[in-house]
């Protein structure tokens, strides 16, 4: 209850922020250029408040906090005073209108900018592509990575973290399925080479589906604490409790639990001879992990279990952490690079969407973004900032399709009457608006929908 507290207030926070900064940037370019402003509100439904100012602009705070708008008067919509009619929207010159329709998904841009500048100077922390289990048989395996392999490069691109590994690793699999991976183990430098064929390609774009070229990252220590017991499982039954601590398992010394799990996944139905320490004791339990079917695994193998779980105290090295900061100049041109990155990124990822090239599955909807929302909010102001950032960008590449209903749409019907020297019939237009209408419908249909399928699985 308490997380789904978080999430609904970080989500509507996220949400009010956003959605003002993108209508501030209307309203700040419409006044600039002298358009009749009727109404700046925050929040759609019933005023809660509503203050008319000096310039007669009804500044309104709404009762549903899931957006916002900016009113401009437009004699297409209702009667304009005459004294304000050269001021009314329809009025003025194509090019102003086309600036006040972008200006909102250029807020969103400014936003996400500043964003990046601050977190660049607090330092935006990383971990290092490090890999760890590679599977028998798998594309990483047959194109020999090797645990311990520290991925450098991506195609042309250096890397040094591991979200800027699976960015570029995504990129290059919605484009052409080719991975040159630049890896470093040691000393040496190496290239190895991925060929993904294409009718595989889309699968891996799923959430959760880059599993499936058989290589993970190194993961964090966990400490082989024992935190819980299952009753009745294969644990208890031998007498495991917690707060022992595994120091071997069939004679191999054991410092991390993920040793241990991997171990005891590997020995379904036989027994393991598991020396801990109670106390001042020293003990050895015998016990049998029960085998249990791997619901991913369609070759029907079975892995063992044996009902216990380590204290979730997990934690990086120093060496295998990165943070990455900058003055207050260079952290501009650090914050301008990272949002052009991830702009264009998005561009390409919606346009294969599109073409089938990247899988439907990947757009989320309110529950998922409420999701991130709480995470990031209780991992701490600098990940809620880049969270906010992210979104931000989001927001601004989706105004900016061009659909009728959305800003893009908008601006491609100014166009189409500065090149022809008149508004497009109004028939055009309201037919342009309606299809816009079932667009967005089926967006956020589909939105709904992997949220939902997201939350059951």
């Amino acid at each position: 209850m308490m997380f789904w507290l978080v999430q609904a207030a970080s989500f509507l926070v996220a949400i009010g922020i956003l959605i003002s900064a993108h209508e501030y940037g209307h309203f700040w370019v419409a006044r600039r250029l002298g358009f009749k402003v009727l109404r700046f509100s925050v929040g759609f439904g019933k005023p809660i408040l509503l203050h008319r100012g000096k310039d007669d602009i009804e500044y309104v705070l709404g009762a549903i906090p899931l957006g916002g708008y900016v009113r401009l008067a437009d004699e297409r919509e209702a009667p304009v005073a005459a004294a304000d009619a050269p001021r009314a929207f329809n009025r003025r010159p194509v090019w102003q209108r086309v600036l006040v329709l972008v200006a909102g998904a250029g807020a969103n841009f400014l936003f996400a900018i500043v964003a990046y500048w601050l977190l660049f100077m607090h330092g935006i922390p990383g971990t290092r592509p490090v890999l760890g289990e590679i599977k028998p048989d798998s594309y990483a395996a047959r194109a020999g990575l090797l645990a311990g392999d520290e991925i450098v490069r991506v195609g042309a691109r250096s890397v040094t973290t591991r979200e800027a590994t699976l960015l570029a690793v995504l990129g290059h699999l919605t484009d052409d399925g080719r991975l040159e991976l630049g890896l470093r183990h040691g000393s040496s430098d190496r290239t190895a080479t991925i060929q993904i064929p294409a009718g595989e390609r889309r699968a891996l774009t799923e959430p959760g589906g880059m599993a499936t070229l058989g290589f993970s990252f190194t993961p964090p220590h966990l400490p082989p604490v024992i935190e819980s017991v299952v009753p009745g499982g294969a644990a208890a039954a031998a007498g495991l409790r917690k707060g022992d601590l595994i120091t071997a398992a069939d004679g191999h010394p054991i410092s991390d639990y993920g040793d241990f799990r991997t171990l005891i996944r590997a020995r379904a139905g036989a027994t393991v001879e598991v020396e801990i320490r109670r106390g001042a004791s020293q003990l050895v339990l015998a016990i049998v992990p029960r085998p249990k079917a791997d619901p991913g695994d369609k070759s029907g193998a079975l892995f063992g279990q044996i009902g216990a779980a380590a204290v979730d105290n997990a934690s990086f090295p120093p060496d295998m952490l990165t943070l990455e900061r900058y003055g207050p100049v260079a952290a501009v041109g650090a914050s301008l690079r990272t949002v052009g990155e991830k702009v264009s990124m998005t561009l390409t990822f919606v346009w294969r969407m599109f073409t089938g090239h990247v899988s439907v599955k990947n757009v989320s909807g309110p529950i998922g973004i409420a999701n991130y929302a709480g995470i990031s909010a209780l991992e701490g102001w600098a990940t809620y900032l880049e969270f906010l950032a992210l979104i931000s960008l989001s927001l601004g590449v989706l105004n900016l399709l061009p659909v009728p209903i959305l800003d893009g749409g908008q601006v491609v019907y100014q166009l189409a009457e500065g090149i022809s020297g008149r508004p497009l019939p109004e028939r055009v237009q309201i037919l342009g608006q309606q299809l816009g209408i079932v667009l967005l419908i089926l967006l956020m249909s589909l939105a709904f929908y992997n949220d939902i399928a997201w939350r059951l699985g």
